[in-house]
């Protein structure tokens, strides 16, 4: 009985994987003309600030007992990291410190007031920033980071999740392999990107087994962006083929096991 379910099992899983070429599972292969074999890259992305985004501003100076008036948050940051309790970074309760960009465009610093940011860069309101701190430090520097930067990454892939990104750079082929990648089972002609900008959502496809790929203006993901990898003909077969060989396999132990209970 376990051998004749081990061949039916077998069997199963070649005529599935049989449905897979290897030219659709290859990336970034030569085009006919061969002539992408060097190739101009996308212009790199650069995010400006926009109305609710949060943001960490991190400040120095030579003064580390004036300077710290204005990082209330590391403050907080560091008695919650001593308190000893862990968080689960899932849970919806988390909160992450840092300025919310009003709807106005504004974030609001410890004496410095309201600060337009709206529209800049993060080095651009660095430097709005630091000049006005000028007239309290010594000699200041400031760190500006988007501290909600995410990126969606679902459908067939390894780990289906959402990232948050640090260093606010990320091409589409870095938030695949952060997801573990391309399972066998989807599709790497029709890759969709959607993005939401200026009020409208766009939903675009992307062919990765082309190298024109890396000249895409989705080659470098925006924040919020969502990367869809549809599941291809192969994993329609398997969830058909399942649903059409299980009831006869359990019908067929059945049977089986009802005349082998004869003989007892």
């Amino acid at each position: 009985m376990q051998t004749w379910t081990g061949y039916w099992v077998v069997g199963v899983c070649i005529s599935l994987s049989s449905c897979i070429s290897s030219k659709e599972l290859a990336l970034y292969q030569k085009g006919e003309s061969g002539r992408d074999s060097t190739l101009t890259l996308a212009a790199r992305f650069i995010p400006t600030i926009k109305a609710g985004d949060l943001l960490s501003v991190q400040v120095s100076s030579l003064s580390p007992e004036a300077t710290a008036f204005f990082n209330p948050y590391a403050v907080i940051t560091a008695m919650s990291g001593n308190s000893g309790s862990q968080t689960n970074p899932t849970t919806p309760m988390q909160y992450t410190p840092g300025y919310l960009v009003g709807e106005d465009g504004k974030i609001e610093l410890p004496l410095m007031g309201q600060i337009n940011v709206t529209g800049l860069t993060n080095s651009q309101a660095a430097t709005q920033i630091k000049q006005k701190l000028l007239d309290y430090l010594k000699e200041p520097t400031v760190n500006v980071r988007n501290l909600n930067f995410q990126i969606s990454v679902s459908g067939e892939v390894a780990r289906p999740a959402v990232f948050s990104i640090p260093s606010e750079q990320i091409t589409l082929p870095a938030a695949l392999g952060l997801a573990g990648d391309i399972t066998i089972y989807g599709q790497r002609t029709n890759v969709l990107v959607i993005r939401e900008e200026n009020g409208q959502r766009t939903f675009n496809h992307i062919d990765l087994t082309k190298r024109e790929v890396f000249t895409s203006p989705f080659y470098y993901l925006h924040p919020n962006d969502i990367v869809y990898i549809e599941p291809g003909k192969a994993r329609i077969a398997t969830a058909d083929r399942t649903n059409q060989l299980l009831p006869l396999g359990l019908s067929t132990l059945s049977l089986i096991a009802v005349i082998l209970s004869r003989f007892k």
